[in-house]
This record gives C-alpha cells, sequence and structure tokens, in this order.
C-alpha cells in the first residue's frame, strides 16, 4: 500500500516510522527541517504545503492519505486555512489524478463535542463546538467525509483525545500546581499512531458505517487531573501538588478566554467502538502510559 501522511508531525512521524517496513510511505511537510526529522524515522520526505496546490504535485500517488497537518498553534483563522481549505485542496488535488486515493484519514480532535458535564460521549454524540477553533475542526471533519466522497475517496475521521507521550509527558504541570479539577481523556502518541494505521489498513470498515466514518481515539480511562496528580507524585517520590477547584480557577484574573472554555468544557470519551474494531492498545490506561517519563524523572533526583 502506498501511504502519503500531510503533516508529519507528533503521530505523524510514528505513524510513518511504524508503516515504512510493510508499506510505501511518503511524508510530506513544508519546511527543511521537517524533512530532515521524516529522514531520521526512516522514510521518503517530500517538501509540500497543502495550502499550495501547485506543490502537491510534487507528491508521488497514494493508495491512501493521512491528513495530520498542524496549523502550529495559531489562531481560527490559521486553523481553518489549513484545516478546512488546505484539506480542500489535498482532495482536489489527489482526487483528480487518474490513480487517485481511495481512502483518507483526517485527524481531528474530541475537542468538536463540547461540554456535556462530565457525561460519556461516543461517536453517536452530536458535536457542539464551543469555539471558533473546534468549529473549524468540525467543519473540516465534513470536508474529509463529505467532500472526499464527491472524488470518490472514503474518508475517515479519527477523533483524538488529548495527546501524551516523549516529548510531552508535562509531569510538572501535575507536580509542581496547583491543579485544576476536572476529566481528562487522553491517548499515548503511539497507541494514536496504531488507531490511524488500522483504519487506513481498512479494518472493521462495516463498524464506521452508523458513526459516518468516525472514530474515537482514546484510551481506557478517564481519569480527574486531581487523581493523577496524585497517583503521579506518589510514583515519583515527591509530595502531592495543591488542588484547586474549577469554580477557584474561573475566579482568577489572568484567564484567557480559551483557558476558561477548556476549564468548562468537561466529557469523558469511550473507545467502545475502536476496541470493537480489534484495536489492541500498548498504553491501555495513564499507568502504562506514563511508566517510562515516572522512570526517568526518578532516575534524574
Amino acid at each position: 500500500m502506498r501511504v502519503t501522511v500531510l503533516g508529519c508531525g507528533y503521530v505523524g512521524l510514528e505513524l510513518g516510522r511504524r508503516l515504512a517496513g510493510d508499506h510505501e510511505v511518503v511524508g510530506v511537510r513544508r519546511s527543511d527541517a521537517g524533512l530532515d526529522a521524516i529522514s531520521e524515522a526512516g522514510f521518503e520526505g517530500v517538501r509540500a504545503d497543502v495550502t499550495d496546490a501547485a506543490s502537491l504535485e510534487a507528491v508521488p500517488d497514494a493508495d491512501t492519505l493521512v491528513f495530520a497537518a498542524s496549523s502550529g498553534g495559531r489562531d481560527a483563522a490559521a486553523a481553518r486555512e489549513v484545516y478546512v481549505e488546505g484539506l480542500r485542496t489535498a482532495i482536489e488535488a489527489f482526487g483528480r489524478r487518474t490513480d487517485s486515493p481511495d481512502r483518507l484519514v483526517y485527524t481531528s480532535s474530541t475537542g468538536v463535542y463540547g461540554d456535556h458535564g462530565g457525561d460519556w460521549v461516543d461517536e453517536t454524540t452530536p458535536v457542539e463546538p464551543t469555539t471558533e477553533k473546534t468549529r473549524v475542526l468540525a467543519e473540516a471533519e465534513r470536508v474529509a467525509r463529505e467532500e472526499a466522497a464527491e472524488h470518490g475517496i472514503t474518508g475517515l475521521v479519527a477523533r483524538f483525545a488529548g495527546l501524551y507521550g516523549p516529548g510531552r509527558y508535562r509531569l510538572d504541570r501535575y507536580l509542581d500546581g496547583p491543579v485544576t479539577e476536572g476529566y481528562l481523556n487522553m491517548v499515548h502518541r503511539d497507541d494514536a499512531a496504531g488507531a490511524v494505521r488500522l483504519l487506513l489498513e481498512g479494518t472493521g470498515d462495516a463498524a464506521t458505517d452508523d458513526t459516518g466514518g468516525v472514530v474515537l481515539v482514546v484510551d481506557d480511562e478517564p481519569i480527574s487531573k486531581h487523581a493523577l496528580a496524585d497517583w503521579l507524585a506518589e510514583r515519583c517520590g515527591v509530595p502531592a501538588p495543591a488542588k484547586r477547584t474549577k469554580a477557584e480557577r474561573l475566579a482568577e484574573d489572568d484567564l484567557s478566554t480559551a483557558a476558561r472554555r477548556r476549564i468548562e468544557t468537561e466529557k469523558r470519551c469511550s473507545n467502545e467502538l475502536l476496541r470493537g474494531l480489534g484495536y489492541e492498545f500498548e498504553h491501555p490506561t495513564y499507568r502504562e502510559g506514563y511508566r517510562a517519563a515516572i522512570e526517568a524523572y526518578r532516575s534524574r533526583r
């Protein structure tokens, strides 16, 4: 299978690394530094920009596409340029080729659900984005499924929970405190890449029919931030951090609008469908996922 990963960042590089032994993989980045990272990961890289159709002509034909490009953490306008317009450009550029792709996996976020007061959500739960950026993500999901279909491409959406793993453990966030209450829905980078591979290879396609091709990519156990902080502190051999309620944090003056909405938005995400597709997690919970980070932390003390 020929796979093109558009946007080889945190998950895309790991995905390409895992696919390279069994498939022909091409990673696409906008910078020379990005190409160097792809080379170090052991697969082919091409310099191109998803917002520039002409540059995509340099990318070889593919059987499957992964759209994992990043807007670089910028504002909603930048997100729209990449996630909506860039995705549309890529679909059109590859879809009009004689040898066009059969499948597209777009990597989205569980942020599209909005607030559910801590209740469980799954692929059938209506999306209710609460910020301009998550509204952009919801629109991009529609493009991935509906506009890809117009070109004969099956569009699937992998909704990632909060990503963590090498380089993104952020132990200081939980050990230094104060930690604000609320649920965490997480998935280790390696499992995010593994789940996308599962979708690329077509395992259990029929199971996604009722969800419109959407699959939640999240581990087995949502956990409260307070509980995670205490667990990490115990394993790291340090005092438990200070805690605060959401009301206490919301009363503080330094909150941005985006931070306020993140605190107010709460849900627990189910991975029942992903498990039903046959995916076996390398890091089914935070306990396995943080093991390497805890060992490294303790070795430095």
